[in-house]
């Protein structure tokens, strides 16, 4: 057969045993030149396994066309890197997928206490996003990465969702889909369309090197998305052909989901509720208009782990507090003001506190809050923040919190959504956002298995911006590189050049990289 009848020849397979029509389009072709160089043998295998692929699907025919284009697509990136045929088949083998795509979509999720609010407040163009990053030490296939997540995503139910309404609380639905992989187009943490018919809650960008997970934070929170791009860069270098244990946060994607991962874990105290509140008087904030573009920028501060350690080490605190300090120094540089409080929120994660595997939220927070007045050189501030630190983010504290949210969240419990939704926005939009000048999210060292560490160069962890603080900040380390985000929602960089300049000055060595302007 000529290879211009070959681009045209169907595959088909019906659920009787006959063949569904999946046609093979131009961009088949090289799917078409592989078999080509197939013995009659390796054709009959190669048949076989697609009739497979094809029994465990029962989506949509364009869906369905899809997902047997991405092991087509696989195949034949494998087989131009020299891996054996049998080794392909064995590595892509259908058996990845389970019954995920075969079964109808049945199982929803209430949110957990902390999601609840997330679609409350968003609003036009403003959402709560996270990104996760991970560079690699060679190029991303996105046809690897493609049918990596293919396989991934069975493993986390509660992520492949679409977010809908309730009458009194949203809540996220299961949607049986091919979730794409996209290639990096914008700035990082741009909303999700997250109310069109059937959208996703997150997505999965790659760039060169670089492997990224955006998140609506209905899903999770930092350490629950932490578990799913460790999980996914697992899976996509098992299909490379790297072998390995699935510890340290790494999942076993034909596992079957444990319930306990999917737990809404905010019940699990038995702290009295007091009269501490969610807002506090509003903070001082930094310099420079606001932008219309969200954000404004992204940079990465990117340090020796080990020089950061030995510094903070010095000073007698912790890397959390010893950033802050500096955080604190070069706010107080970047503000008008001369006279207030300034505030920067902290979160907590709850699982250092309570044993759990949830991949869903479960963390709260605390304020860090000092008056300019007293924000004067390093060691003054670092032994300020470092007392508040230790005090009000104690499991008694963010005890007290985390029941104070279950207590609010009952108390709306049955006020329609419809009526829920305005207030929220006012109460958690620009109020609570006034009550922080910077935000201060640390996950802290990220261990990853050894076999995979070996591919890893250094993440980084982006938050997406708030409705009036000018900067987000967000700090994670693996291996000896510790890399500190910083979400901009202003073009004055005085902030960013203060905290760059003072680390300079304490002997820690710093490369700057991100968005040299806004992207338009």
């Amino acid at each position: 057969m000529k290879k211009e009848k070959r681009v045209k020849e169907k595959i088909k397979k019906t659920a009787k045993g006959k063949r569904n029509e999946v046609l093979l389009d131009d961009s088949s072709s090289k799917f078409c030149l592989f078999t080509d160089t197939l013995g009659e043998a390796q054709k009959r295998m190669l048949s076989s396994f697609l009739d497979d692929v094809n029994r465990h699907l029962a989506l949509p025919k364009h869906d369905t066309g899809l997902m047997i284009g991405d092991f087509r697509n696989a195949i034949c990136y494998l087989s131009s890197q020299g891996v054996p045929f049998e080794d392909i088949l064995t590595r892509l083998s259908p058996v990845n997928l389970g019954g995920f795509y075969a079964r109808p979509p049945v199982l929803w999720f209430s949110l957990d206490d902390a999601a609840k609010i997330y679609p409350l407040s968003m609003k036009q163009g403003q959402m709560a996003v996270f990104r996760l990053s991970v560079y690699l030490d060679a190029l991303v296939m996105p046809e690897v990465l493609q049918l990596a997540l293919d396989f991934t995503i069975k493993r986390f139910p509660s992520f492949a969702t679409t977010l809908k309404k309730g009458v009194f609380w949203h809540y996220l639905d299961t949607s049986k889909r091919r979730y794409q992989v996209e290639q990096e187009s914008s700035i990082p943490c741009r909303p999700l369309p997250v109310y069109r018919s059937g959208s996703q809650s997150f997505r999965v960008i790659c760039y060169l090197n670089k492997i990224s997970v955006e998140f609506f934070h209905v899903l999770t929170d930092g350490n629950g998305g932490l578990v799913f791009i460790k999980t996914l860069v697992g899976e996509y270098l098992r299909i490379m052909g790297e072998n390995f244990a699935y510890e340290d946060g790494v999942l076993d994607v034909n596992q079957t989901p444990d319930s306990k991962e999917l737990m809404n874990c905010f019940h699990r105290t038995d702290a009295k509720v007091t009269e501490s509140s969610f807002f506090d008087r509003s903070a001082v904030q930094l310099s420079g208009k606001l932008s219309k573009y969200r954000p404004y920028r992204v940079l990465h501060i990117m340090m020796n782990a080990s020089d950061l350690m030995q510094k903070a080490t010095s000073l007698s605190c912790t890397v959390t507090a010893y950033v802050l300090a500096l955080m604190f120094l070069a706010g107080k540089y970047a503000t008008d003001d001369i006279d207030g409080i300034s505030c920067i929120q902290v979160p907590v994660n709850m699982r250092k506190f309570y044993s759990s595997v949830t991949v869903r939220n479960f963390a709260m927070y605390c304020g860090i809050r000092i008056k300019l007045s007293d924000i004067t050189d390093l060691p003054s501030t670092v032994s300020l923040v470092s007392q508040q630190l230790e005090k009000r983010s104690s499991r008694s504290m963010m005890d007290m919190m985390m029941n104070e949210t279950g207590r609010l969240v009952n108390m709306l419990r049955f006020v329609p959504l419809a009526i829920k939704s305005p207030v929220a926005k006012v109460l958690y939009g620009f109020a609570g956002d006034s009550a922080f000048s910077n935000t201060l999210s640390n996950l802290g060292v990220v261990h990853l298995p050894q076999e995979l560490q070996r591919h890893v160069k250094s993440m980084d962890f982006v938050l997406g911006t708030a409705l009036t603080n000018r900067a987000s900040c967000a700090l994670v380390t693996v291996g000896n590189i510790a890399t500190l985000s910083i979400s901009k929602m202003t073009s004055d960089p005085s902030f960013e050049e203060k905290l760059c300049e003072m680390l300079r000055e304490q002997g820690i060595e710093i490369s700057v990289e991100g968005s040299s302007e806004s992207w338009r």
